[in-house]
């Protein structure tokens, strides 16, 4: 397909590591259990296996990968942005599952001995076969070391080692969990499920309870959620504007100062920062605009900093306020402080739209509102900036059309004449080689940039009304000089003009709420009939998303409700597994609010909707068994508990497998294993640019599948319990009710 090893490609991998080995350990935990319980040849039991949950397995499948279907169709930057996530995680999905079916019964049959399942007291003799793994091991890591490959020998010998603990250490705690702990423990889950199913309605009743108290929990004590989230910058720029008009050289030496200052906050020999590069005119404007020409009145002075690892100082979010009081008070300058963006580019938190049709209207209107806001002293708020430019200089030469006929020459002729002498005109081409430099022809650069040698400039040309005679007539002969201030360009939206009042909001504050006092004093201001204000840029984009995500998820659970109806031919066993998703989320609000965490409008919403097919998987598993064992003759009550205690294994180990492989990602584990086994020096850190992206998405899964295993486990049965009970009990009320109507008076012959 064409994609890049990129951040969002590498992130899927990661994601999917731990989901792509739920299928394979449902097929080769079953195959264990029959293996081990029945006392069946390896190959009959890899067969059974495999065919006994190949449908739950295929439908689990399905399902973790039908939410990420409808958002391969995200169509906006963020869509743009993120579809790499959801191709790269079908594709592995598809993928594990052919694996589990083919792959893992042969590897089953290959490698789970009988003694794998008996005391392996056998097992911890050194046999022929152990010499010669050593042999082997031993003279690869010495091949290595004389080749002074020395990380792959350390590694080699570091697998070693591990091989020689499992085989003579770990493979005795094993024994002893598989036969003692971990019975136990399934035993103490049967009491726990014996009192639940005995009150089922009460552990319903209970959920709900947790669903509401979470919900108010958040409200009470939860942050205000951000649309993304923000990270320790790399970058800090500070964006220079003088006025339109200003010269290079004068942009430049206000440049300067800004720099001298940014120095004096960052302090000389600072290990935290790599470097501050200043630059004028190009590659000056915010990516944030929709700008990104060239001007000689802009200036930016760029703060790198080392990589997260490496950092030692403070945060480096901390001196993005202390830059901006430090720039302040700089006369005719407009500085603006911000970091580099994470992720897809957006607009910015702040964005007010102007719009209507009488452009002195808007004018108007955009600065009564900005006074007005400022007055208001909003917190949070950097500066409010208009994109509207209503000063820029410009140089008019007017040309007096009668003295110009008078003199034989046209107003075309004069605009492409002063064109020429400022810009230059390509005359001809040299060659050299292969290749082509262009020949222009212009007046001199003390000419150009002297306003009263333009005017003297002569105009040659042909005077037809004189026969053809060549003249040289100065400009000013017929052309008048005036300064004025004109507009810098009026944009539209919609086929209406438009202008845009915008600011960044200053660390520490939250946008959302930022963006909800604007709002309530925009609300509170009069504008003009024909003049409308809105909130817009990244508040738009966020309620865009938050529609988009909530139009997915309901996509998502009308396609896993279809595939659950095919499978179980039902509507009520499907209902209880979908409940899952709506109560996961009781985890995913609990752990944000306990742990104070903020909610992101893009990530955790990603995160909540791949929850919905992963949290399904394993209540599939759970109900199939317990049909199975309904067919097999045992009561409802008796199956739900024998599904439970069975199912129970292949439950935690998917959900542990899944929330272990997000661990790394939620807590930005960082580990150099190159320097770890070269050097001994693993590097070890946690946090950095990917937590701060990846953490709600990573910290959103695992709140949400560490409590959806709680539903499987419990309430899921208890579900299954009640509706089956409820079931009964409807059927028996229509079976008496044509009775009833049977032996009614009306026909009975005897009445």
């Amino acid at each position: 397909i064409g994609f890049t090893l990129n951040m969002i490609v590498l992130f899927s991998f990661l994601l999917a590591l731990g989901i792509v080995v739920d299928d394979a350990i449902v097929v080769i935990e079953n195959t264990h259990r029959i293996y081990d319980n029945g006392k069946v040849p390896i190959k009959s039991a890899a067969k059974m296996a495999a065919s006994e949950v190949f449908l739950p397995v295929l439908t689990g499948t399905l399902t973790t990968l039908i939410p990420f279907i409808p958002l391969a169709f995200w169509n906006s930057v963020i869509g743009e942005f993120m579809f790499f996530l959801p191709i790269t995680l079908i594709i592995t999905l598809v993928a594990s599952l052919l694996v589990a079916y083919i792959i893992n019964p042969v590897f089953a049959v290959d490698f789970m001995k009988s003694n794998d399942h008996e005391n392996p007291q056998g097992r911890r003799r050194w046999t022929k076969r152990d010499k010669v793994t050593m042999i082997v091991f031993l003279s690869i890591v010495a091949i290595c070391y004389v080749a002074r490959a020395w990380g792959m020998g350390n590694f080699l010998i570091f697998l070693y080692g591990f091989v020689l603990l499992e085989k003579y250490v770990f493979s005795m705690w094993i024994f002893k969990f598989q036969t003692k702990a971990w019975p136990a423990f399934q035993n103490w889950y049967t009491r726990w499920l014996k009192i639940a199913l005995a009150h089922p309605g009460k552990v319903i009743m209970i959920t709900f309870g947790l669903l509401i108290g979470a919900i108010v929990l958040l409200f009470v004590r939860g942050k205000a959620p951000v649309f993304f989230p923000e990270q320790q910058p790399n970058f800090t720029y500070v964006y220079l504007n003088m006025p339109v008009g200003t010269d290079q050289a004068y942009t430049n030496e206000i440049l300067k100062d800004v720099e001298k200052r940014v120095n004096k906050v960052v302090g000389e020999n600072n290990k935290d920062v790599s470097s501050i590069i200043s630059n004028v005119t190009k590659g000056v404007t915010d990516p944030q605009d929709e700008d990104q020409g060239d001007y000689p009145n802009r200036g930016k002075v760029t703060i790198a900093f080392v990589e997260f690892g490496k950092r030692t100082g403070e945060a480096t979010s901390n001196y993005l306020n202390k830059v901006r009081d430090a720039v302040k008070g700089i006369a005719g300058a407009e500085i603006t402080v911000a970091q580099e963006q994470g992720g897809p580019p957006t607009a910015k938190p702040i964005s007010i739209e102007i719009t209507g049709d009488n452009l002195d209207s808007l004018v108007n209107v955009s600065e009564r509102l900005k006074k007005y806001l400022v007055a208001k002293n909003i917190g949070g708020v950097e500066e409010l900036k208009s994109d509207f430019l209503n000063n820029k200089p410009e140089i008019i030469f007017d040309i007096d059309r009668e003295r110009a006929n008078r003199e034989g020459i046209s107003s075309g002729q004069i605009g492409m004449d002063l064109r020429t002498a400022i810009f230059g005109l390509e005359v001809s081409k040299f060659r050299d080689l292969d290749e082509d430099y262009e020949i222009n022809v212009r007046a001199r650069e003390e000419q150009r940039n002297n306003l009263e040698a333009l005017k003297n400039m002569k105009m040659t040309y042909r005077d037809m009304g004189m026969g053809g005679q060549i003249r040289q007539v100065p400009l000013s002969s017929f052309a008048n000089i005036d300064y004025v201030n004109t507009y810098g360009g009026i944009k539209r939206k919609q086929q209406k003009r438009i202008i845009i009042l915008s600011s960044n909001v200053l660390d520490g504050f939250n946008p959302n709420e930022v963006v909800a006092n604007i709002q309530s004093e925009i609300n509170s201001f009069k504008a003009p009939s024909g003049v409308e204000v809105k909130m817009a840029g990244e508040q738009e984009e966020q309620m865009e998303t938050m529609n988009f995500l909530g139009g997915a998820m309901m996509i998502a659970v009308g396609l896993i409700l279809v595939i659950l109806v095919s499978q179980f031919n039902s509507i009520s066993k499907p209902l209880l597994i979908l409940s899952e998703i709506f109560f996961s989320v009781i985890g995913v609000l609990l752990g944000i609010t306990i742990f104070g965490m903020e909610m992101s409008i893009v990530m955790s919403g990603i995160g909540i909707v791949a929850l919905a097919g992963i949290v399904v998987r394993n209540g599939i598993l759970l109900v199939e068994f317990t049909d199975l064992m309904v067919e097999q003759g045992m009561t409802v009550k008796e199956a739900v508990i024998e599904a439970g205690r069975t199912r129970m294994t292949p439950v935690l180990l998917t959900a542990t497998a899944t929330m272990l492989g997000l661990i790394p990602l939620a807590v930005g584990l960082n580990i150099d294993f190159t320097k770890m086994f070269s050097e001994f020096n693993p590097h070890l850190y946690f946090g950095g640019d990917n937590v701060a992206f990846w953490g709600p998405l990573s910290w959103t899964m695992i709140f949400g599948l560490s409590f959806a295993t709680f539903l499987t486990l419990i309430l899921v049965p208890c579900m299954y319990l009640l509706a089956d009970s409820n079931s009964r009990r409807v059927k028996g009320w229509f079976k008496k009710k044509p009775a009833a109507i049977e032996h009614s008076p009306k026909n009975d012959p005897s009445a």
